[in-house]
């Protein structure tokens, strides 16, 4: 332990691995954690205000139309009278907001 403070005073003190350190800590919250963030923020939004009638994908990519939303389920149809019940969480996305890149429309 003594042989790294020695380095560290020795190289012009510990205050620039600090910096370092620091500086390295600050990477990672801007690059990691604040991106995730805001993606969970944006996914708890638009399971809020997802609303009857709305065409959806779950998380396993099945593709419905919302015909009743609860408080913490939803009801899709994915067939003329098929209606499979989920659970808020299991929607990915809007299927309107997903472009193929396949189709010219």
């Amino acid at each position: 332990m003594q042989t790294i403070l020695l380095q560290a005073s020795a190289d012009g003190g510990i205050l620039p691995q600090l910096l370092m350190f620091g500086a390295i800590i600050l990477v990672f919250y801007f690059f990691m954690i604040r991106p995730q963030q805001k993606k969970a923020k944006d996914q708890k939004k638009f399971r809020d205000e997802l609303t009857k009638g709305m065409n959806i994908v779950t998380i396993g990519g099945l593709h419905g139309k919302l015909v009743a939303v609860e408080d913490d389920t939803l009801v899709v149809e994915v067939d003329k009278g098929v209606r499979l019940t989920f659970d808020k969480s299991a929607v990915s996305m809007e299927a309107t907001a997903r472009v193929n890149p396949q189709t010219n429309s």
